[in-house]
């Protein structure tokens, strides 16, 4: 349905809509672009303005990583900044007797930040974009084959997802992970890969038996909304000045 909705027009002698994959894809590099160009004493202020914009765009995808497992992954990236992060930096916090350093402490915050927003960037990009036009647009700037391989690839994302859910779920009913939790875990990995690899197999397959080329492929132009141009000039002037201030 969100990709529907994204369609470049919407009908005989409709309107575009506001935004349209271009728009999103300028978006998606800015997010990028905010996170990793600033140094890292001046990055709390562009990430945070990225993560209001895409909070935002994409509210499905902050759904999504408030679940309890992205919640502990964020809470272990933070406990290795904290305490293994600059073992060099001054310790000057006490808290819970526990000796930590401010430096520490903020540089783990910030990467958290900083992966939240790369999350809810290829998150909010691979669920709203018709992967089509990318590779068309891949295709089309001569990378022939490539377009079709990372069609493939963010095809798999949701099936590896649901998949990976599936045997999680199969695993636990089954007291996988009471007696032997480590074996269990490395056969839930199987799982998932030979998931993976059978569904991606199954895709090239297809693609053989309809006698598909690379040089031929069929490539769909993106979809432009009414905003998109402004965006894209927006994201362009934002990250030329964070270069200029990177360079600085």
């Amino acid at each position: 349905m969100i990709r529907q909705a994204q369609s470049t027009l919407a009908g005989p002698g409709k309107s575009k809509t506001l935004l349209g994959s271009l728009g999103r894809l300028a978006i998606f590099f800015w997010a990028l672009g905010m996170v990793l160009l600033p140094p890292l004493e001046h990055g709390v202020i562009p990430a945070l303005l990225a993560l209001i914009v895409l909070s935002g765009l994409y509210p499905f995808a902050v759904r999504r990583l408030a679940r309890l497992r992205w919640l502990l992954i964020f809470a272990s990236l933070f406990m290795v900044n904290a305490f293994f992060g600059n073992p060099e930096a001054e310790i000057d916090w006490a808290i819970w007797g526990l000796h930590l350093s401010s430096v520490a402490v903020f540089n783990g915050l910030q990467m958290i930040l900083r992966a939240v927003v790369i999350l809810l960037a290829a998150d909010g990009l691979s669920t709203s974009v018709n992967i089509t036009e990318l590779a068309g647009l891949l295709e089309r700037g001569g990378l022939h084959g490539l377009g079709f391989s990372i069609g493939v690839a963010t095809n798999l994302i949701p099936d590896l997802r649901q998949s990976s859910m599936n045997a999680w779920h199969s695993l636990r009913m089954r007291g996988g992970l009471r007696a032997s939790w480590w074996r269990g875990l490395q056969l839930l990995l199987l799982t998932i890969l030979s998931n993976a690899l059978r569904h991606a197999e199954e895709i090239v397959l297809a693609a053989e038996v309809r006698a598909f080329q690379p040089d031929r492929s069929h490539t769909l132009p993106l979809s432009i909304g009414r905003l998109d141009r402004w965006i894209v000039l927006a994201t362009f002037i934002t990250i030329l000045g964070l270069i200029l201030l990177r360079l600085s």
